[in-house]
């Protein structure tokens, strides 16, 4: 893995990224959806996993109207906080699942990618078990999540 500031580095400009693409789309701020706090840690193979890409999925589909992509890495200690139009935000109200993908940084291209160290075992949202409701003015706090690559 990276160093520190190289791994903040990458926080920063995927946060920037998740944060003006609504902006993008000709939404202003009057027209978010209110978002409420989803957190959790991921550990793999009984361990913290570090810059592991958590995504969010709604299981009524894209919203049309008001489309949102929401999403988080995890920190050193497996720790993350799902955000959809500022950094750990959260999510709006309704029925999820998520899926992950255990990829690398590339610095020089401000990517994320590469092989998945999952082996592509939890990317699929149709097949996830991780399941969860963001209720109306509530925090949503996951737990710990194990994942494996065996």
């Amino acid at each position: 893995m990276g160093s520190l500031a190289a791994r903040r580095c990458l926080l920063v400009i995927l946060g920037l990224g998740l944060a003006l693409a609504p902006a993008s789309c000709g939404r202003g701020p009057g027209n978010r959806k209110a978002t409420y706090p989803v957190t959790g840690e991921v550990y793999v193979d009984g361990k913290p996993a570090a810059l592991l890409a958590v995504y969010c999925v709604d299981l009524r589909g894209i919203d049309e109207k008001n489309p949102t992509r929401s999403a988080a890495f995890t920190d050193d200690a497996g720790k993350f906080a799902i955000s959809t139009y500022l950094s750990a935000d959260g999510v709006p109200e309704g029925e999820y699942v998520l899926t992950f993908l255990w990829g690398q940084h590339n610095l020089i291209t401000a990517s994320y990618g590469g092989p998945d160290k999952l082996k592509s075992r939890y990317t699929d949202s149709k097949q996830s078990k991780v399941r969860f409701t963001v209720v109306k003015g509530k925090p949503t706090n996951l737990g710990r999540i194990d994942l494996t690559t065996k």
